[in-house]
């Protein structure tokens, strides 16, 4: 397209050139090479035309195609959508069947167990059998012995009868009295649920009083716990100082020992020799060891123990005084031990 409006432009010019000469009456009429030149770039312009009504072509098909392309992305992507969706229904199938079959295979385990007992039981009740049918023909003896004894028990039984008769009618006297009795019963249920009712009411209200005084109570606990974790962490905060103290005391002590074993011009020397200055050469002594860090590590780590074991303490259950007592007493006794020997170092240093 650029280069179509370039030709146009030098078409114009041209044009403009020929007709300025034409009217001027001086300057000679255009030469053969201009007209050359004119249908040169007539001919460019007419493929530059050609050429653009091409592209322009390609362009409508490619963006036909796009457009085909495009669609036949969304179908692919609802495809996929739809896909995925049965995807997750089929996992959550799977998992369900997966659920199921181990459901399945413990009712299998245990109706295995229980098809081992009843096999067990089986087996007992087989013993049982060939037991019993030797008893039925001991019993099929004993019956010949009882048939001879029932002519006596019937004997026997004639009798009882009679007496029964007489305690039948001690039978229908007693009944009469549970009658009257249980009314006497149903008078007593109704004073008793009166009574009952009355306890309920007195119940709800001494419960009321109770959860007020329960919820008092819990807050007094709240109160108490915020103040032991306090107390506890100010009693670790303390030691921690006092420990940085004697270690800072104990630094001084040691650098004042070297400074007075070594005199100001060795100092110096040895500060020339390192290419240091003598506050540098100081630091360089000031540094801790090993042992000292180890220490300090075992000292913060026993630190944050002791912090957890009263934790546990105030979490766990009742009673815990005398644990949380020895607990604090055990840090205050290790704080007393602490400032005496921060006293005396302080002592020896002064």
């Amino acid at each position: 397209q650029q280069e179509k409006e370039d030709l146009q432009g030098k078409l114009k010019l041209r044009e403009h050139l020929s007709r300025t000469a034409g009217k001027s009456e001086g300057i000679p009429a255009p030469s053969k090479n201009v007209d050359l030149e004119m249908k040169q770039l007539q001919w460019k312009l007419k493929n530059s035309n050609n050429e653009i009504t091409k592209q322009s072509t390609t362009i409508k098909s490619l963006k036909n195609e796009v457009q085909e392309k495009e669609e036949r992305i969304r179908e692919l992507q609802a495809k996929i959508s739809r896909l995925e969706r049965d995807l997750n229904m089929k996992r959550h199938l799977i998992e369900d069947l997966r659920s199921r079959l181990k459901a399945n295979q413990e009712n299998e385990k245990t109706s295995n167990e229980t098809l081992e007992s009843l096999e067990r039981k089986v087996k007992a009740l087989a013993g049982d059998c060939s037991n019993k049918k030797t008893s039925i023909d001991s019993l099929k003896q004993r019956l010949n012995v009882a048939t001879k004894e029932k002519s006596q028990y019937e004997q026997m039984y004639h009798k009882a009868k009679d007496e029964l008769e007489k305690k039948d009618l001690k039978l229908t006297n007693l009944e009469s009295k549970m009658i009257e009795t249980e009314c006497a019963m149903t008078e007593l249920e109704t004073t008793a649920s009166q009574q009952l009712h009355g306890l309920a009411k007195q119940s709800g209200q001494a419960l009321e009083t109770v959860q007020k005084k329960l919820l008092l109570t819990n807050d007094k606990v709240e109160e108490f716990m915020t103040f032991v974790k306090a107390l506890t962490r100010e009693l670790q905060h303390s030691v921690q100082e006092l420990r940085t103290k004697i270690k800072q005391a104990k630094k001084m002590g040691e650098v004042r020992a070297c400074k007075k074993g070594l005199s100001q011009e060795s100092v110096q020397l040895a500060a020339s020799i390192l290419n240091v200055s003598t506050t540098d050469l100081e630091e360089i002594l000031e540094v801790e060891d090993d042992e000292e860090t180890a220490k300090t590590k075992m000292e913060f780590e026993k630190d944050k123990e002791w912090l957890q074991y009263i934790q546990q303490l105030l979490e766990g259950q009742f009673p815990f005084a005398s644990y949380l007592t020895d607990a604090i007493l055990e840090k205050l006794n290790e704080k007393k031990k602490l400032v005496e020997e921060y006293s005396s170092l302080m002592k020896h240093t002064v």
